[in-house]
């Protein structure tokens, strides 16, 4: 095994809050998730679970406060990690800079009040871009450092998924771009093994996203066993449950020299900002516009509680 060879997994689970459903199946879902992550950190001693936005701990405070608290816990324990520290992940094509900056001042301080945590790795998974003007404003906001899994090659060819992006004030960030952002339920190993074996290949230091996702889910009991089963018999390469801080800090420590990249992050896509049952040119609703649901202290909604008939899922073990 080469001494430089390391593959850092940090397990999360995607999660829009709202998209083509209504707030209350967002808050269901992150309840659900944030339960079963719970339960995962209990049966593995090594496992840390990575989750950003703070509208989902803001409901998972109000529904369900003993989860909260027990959240709390793992997160002093080292066991759970506040992932990025944003109210929510937003579009990162077309919002202004002054969106960009009260997604990272109010969320920020959110999680600093609660959790007593600064992250230094920003994460946007599910944009289909990146403004070059983020650059600047993660910098000033005490970020070095930037997870992203689009836009893709074919869309936005780099020589590297490491790099520097440089932005319009000379304002620097390390990002990694990486190729999803989870695993299919009870395909863990299965997601992670091409991955490792690369990298001990390569000899380099790597990052894999894993858990399930794309409507919350994260880690199962049985991927979490599979997981470390497989960690505990590969050989070679240094395979860890790590965060998005550990993995950069690992990369600068390896020394290797990276691309320097303007602009990036705005390659062809597919339309994503309306959907079927929209009317832009109309000035309707598109379920992915950019403002706020209904709050969960809006009158007549209710929350997704015990006995409430919102649907709440989570991966099945």
């Amino acid at each position: 095994m080469s001494e430089n060879a390391q593959l850092h997994l940090v397990c999360n689970a995607h999660l829009d809050p709202c998209w083509q459903w209504e707030w209350e199946e967002g808050a269901a879902a992150a309840v659900s998730t944030f339960r079963t992550a719970a339960d995962c950190c209990d049966l593995s001693e090594g496992l840390i679970f990575c989750h950003n936005e703070a509208l989902l701990y803001q409901w998972v405070e109000q529904f369900e406060p003993v989860l909260f608290e027990r959240i709390r816990r793992l997160v002093k324990a080292g066991r759970w990690h506040i992932m990025s520290g944003w109210q929510i992940q937003p579009d990162c094509n077309m919002p202004s800079g002054e969106s960009f900056v009260r997604q990272m001042l109010i969320g920020r301080s959110w999680f600093r009040e609660k959790f007593g945590v600064d992250p230094r790795t920003a994460i946007n998974f599910d944009s289909f871009g990146h403004t070059r003007g983020l650059v600047q404003l993660l910098r000033k906001a005490g970020y070095d450092s930037y997870i992203i899994t689009r836009p893709k090659q074919n869309d936005c060819p780099v020589p590297a998924d490491d790099f520097i992006w440089v932005g319009y004030d000379g304002s620097e960030v390390t990002v990694k771009r990486c190729i999803g952002y989870g695993s299919p339920l009870g395909k863990a190993v299965e997601t992670v093994q091409p991955v490792a074996e690369a990298t001990a290949k390569d000899g380099t230091v790597q990052l894999k996203l894993w858990g399930v996702g794309n409507h919350g889910g994260g880690p199962s009991k049985q991927d979490v066993k599979d997981l470390d089963a497989y960690i505990a018999e590969t050989r070679d390469v240094a395979i860890c449950h790590s965060t998005p801080e550990g993995y950069f800090a690992a990369l600068r420590e390896s020394g290797r020299p990276l691309s320097r990249l303007g602009r990036f992050g705005s390659g062809p896509r597919r339309p994503h900002y309306a959907r079927p049952g929209s009317d832009p040119a109309a000035g309707k609703p598109a379920p992915g516009r950019l403002f706020p649901p209904p709050g969960p202290f809006a009158p007549g909604r209710r929350p997704p509680i015990a006995g409430s008939p919102v649907r709440s899922p989570g991966p099945v073990h």
